[in-house]
C-alpha cells in the first residue's frame, strides 16, 4: 500500500510501518503466551490472540477499503489492476490465517491437515513427517519412486494429499502396463492392505508386501521365507537411491508453482538416471581396460 500511496496518491497509509510493527509485536506476544508454562495460560493466550486478531481484522478492513478506492481511482490502469489482483490473493490468505487462528486458539478446534497452510507463497506445500528417530520434517510433497535391480528409476510420481495405500494399485498398474516381465515387486508397509495384496498376487509371482500390525501363522511363515527376506533386504537400497536424488538437486526446489515443482522433480530423476548410467559405463570401461592390460 505504500507503493500505491506514492504512485497513486492513496490516503491513509502514512503510518504503514506502525501497522507492521504493531502486528509483529502482537504476534511475538501471542507466541510467548502459547509457549509459556505459567499460571492462567489459557486466559493469557485468549487475551493475546484476541488482540492479535483485532489488529489483523482492522488491517484487513483498511486494505479492503483502500482497494475499493483504487478500483474507482481516475488513475486506474493496467499496472494498478495487476497490482490489486495480486493483492487480492494475499487478502484471501490473511482472511484464512485469521480464521485458522480463531478456530484453533480461541475455539479449541482441531484443524484438518488439508486446511492448513504451510507456505503463503506456495500454498500447495505439505508438511511431511519422515517418521525417523529424530522426527525429521520437510516441507514439499512426497515422491513415489520405483527402481529396478540396477537402481534405475523406472517410475516416479509426486504425491499430493494421498496415502501410500491408495497408490499401490495405480503404481502396479503403471509398471505392469509398461513392463511385461516383472517377476517381483517389493513395497513398504504403508502400501499394504488385504485387498491390495490379494489383487497384486494374481499378476506378480513374488510379491513382497509386509503387513502392518500383528501377523498370523501363515503370514509369519511367508515373511520368514529366504526369498522373501532377500527381496525385502534389497528394498533397503531405495533409501540409498533417495539419498542420491537429494545430491542430484532434489533437496530443495527453486521453482515456483506445483506444475514447475513436478517438472523440477522430473529433471532431477533424469539427472539421477544419467548419473547412474555414467557410473555403469565407467565401471565397464575400467573392467575392459583391466582385462586388456592382463
Amino acid at each position: 500500500m505504500d507503493h500505491c500511496r506514492k504512485q497513486y496518491g492513496l490516503q491513509g497509509w502514512r503510518k504503514h510501518k506502525l501497522w507492521r510493527s504493531s502486528l509483529k509485536s502482537s504476534l511475538r506476544s501471542t507466541g510467548k503466551a502459547c509457549a509459556s508454562t505459567g499460571k492462567n495460560k489459557e486466559t493469557t493466550i485468549k487475551t493475546q490472540v484476541s488482540e492479535y486478531l483485532r489488529l489483523a481484522d482492522e488491517l484487513g478492513e483498511k486494505i479492503a477499503q483502500s482497494s475499493r478506492k483504487l478500483y474507482h481511482s481516475p488513475a486506474f490502469d493496467v499496472k494498478l489492476f495487476a497490482l490489486l489482483e495480486g493483492l487480492s490473493y494475499y487478502q484471501e490468505m490473511m482472511a484464512k490465517h485469521i480464521n485458522l487462528i480463531e478456530r484453533r486458539l480461541l475455539k479449541g478446534q482441531t484443524i484438518p491437515s488439508e486446511e492448513k497452510v504451510f507456505s503463503v507463497f506456495e500454498p500447495h506445500t505439505e508438511w511431511i513427517s519422515k517418521g525417523k528417530a529424530n522426527k525429521k520434517v520437510e516441507l514439499g510433497h512426497k515422491l513415489l519412486i520405483a527402481t529396478d535391480q540396477y537402481h534405475f528409476i523406472l517410475h516416479h510420481q509426486v504425491i499430493a494429499g494421498k496415502a501410500d495405500v491408495a497408490l499401490t494399485i495405480p503404481l502396479a498398474d503403471a509398471l505392469l502396463s509398461r513392463y511385461d516381465n516383472i517377476e517381483s515387486l517389493s513395497l513398504d508397509k504403508g502400501f499394504y492392505s488385504k485387498e491390495n495384496k490379494e489383487l497384486l498376487s494374481l499378476y506378480i509371482p513374488q510379491l513382497v508386501m509386509p503387513k502392518k500390525g500383528k501377523l498370523n501363522a501363515a503370514e509369519k511363515e511367508e515373511e520368514s521365507q529366504k526369498k522373501f527376506k532377500k527381496l525385502r533386504n534389497h528394498h533397503s537400497a531405495v533409501e540409498s537411491n533417495i539419498n542420491q536424488l537429494e545430491h542430484n538437486g532434489l533437496d530443495k526446489c527453486p521453482d515456483k508453482g506445483l506444475k514447475n515443482y513436478k517438472r523440477y522433480v522430473s529433471l532431477g530423476i533424469l539427472s539421477y538416471n544419467l548419473h547412474r548410467l555414467g557410473k555403469l559405463l565407467l565401471a565397464a570401461q575400467a573392467a575392459l581396460e583391466t582385462r586388456q592390460a592382463a
